[in-house]
């Protein structure tokens, strides 16, 4: 399968799987994506990890052969399709995070950013190439490179389609972290161990806090802010995160 889950414990590991094609994204992967990411919507997973096969890539794009000799309709419904998946993927409510190994190109970076965090190894190599075969990014690229780096970054990016390594990535703030090499998978969970042992509850409503309001003024970000943090008050994990703290002892989360 070129798209593959896997639960282990609290993590589920979501794999593509075209090592032999840079795991470059299929129109049939997306549509196999969008699929998974509504069976871990449903799991008790309580975080994500997005990983590519083989030691050559996380994913160096869009299949360009699929490309060719569309209609425009084709194509406005494959872009539009696309967004919606990986807003899938951003709307999760658990957090997720792209382990960046080798090439992420075009799709594929556009899939990392849609991750709520990314992570690289020091030889993974980032860009939107797009304008170099006359097109523009149409999976999110120009909309979330410019809210994780600014403005005049994105657009040096896209407008020139050059690459940026991980150090360079990591200092603009399009990647979290850079790694030692290894295995992505145990790479994703060394990272994402320090998100997958509090209440479900309050990191759903802390994340939803975050950007909710980055979408807004900030006047209705506090007030989002005060509402969510309200209902944190109302539920159990809270009464025994708080006696947990007072009784000097760690709180057993029931995620309610």
């Amino acid at each position: 399968m070129s798209i593959e889950i896997k639960f282990d414990g609290p993590y589920a590991i979501l794999t593509l799987n075209r090592p032999d094609a840079r795991n470059a994204l299929q129109f049939t992967m997306i549509e196999a994506l969008s699929y998974t990411l509504d069976q871990i919507r449903a799991s008790d997973a309580r975080a994500l990890i997005v990983t590519g096969a083989g030691p050559k890539a996380f994913c160096a794009g869009a299949d360009i052969k699929e490309l060719m000799n569309r209609s425009l309709m084709e194509q406005r419904l494959g872009a539009q399709f696309g967004q919606r998946t990986f807003d899938k993927l951003a709307r999760l409510p658990i957090p997720s995070v792209a382990v960046l190994h080798g090439y992420a190109f075009g799709g594929g970076l556009e899939l990392a950013m849609a991750c709520s965090f990314r992570i690289a190894t020091i030889n993974a190599r980032m860009g939107l190439p797009e304008v170099k075969l006359g097109l523009i990014p149409g999976y999110g690229g120009t909309q979330r490179l410019p809210r994780l780096i600014g403005e005049a970054r994105a657009l040096e990016m896209v407008m020139s389609g050059r690459t940026v390594d991980a150090i360079e990535a990591e200092r603009w703030g399009l990647v979290n972290r850079v790694v030692a090499d290894g295995d992505p998978a145990e790479l994703g969970k060394a990272f994402m161990a320090d998100f997958v042992g509090y209440s479900r509850c309050a990191s759903q409503f802390a994340r939803e806090a975050v950007l909710r309001g980055a979408e807004t003024t900030l006047d209705q970000g506090l007030e989002i802010e005060a509402d969510l943090s309200t209902l944190a008050y109302q539920t159990a994990d809270s009464v025994e995160g708080m006696r947990a703290f007072i009784e000097k002892r760690s709180p057993e989360f029931k995620d309610a």
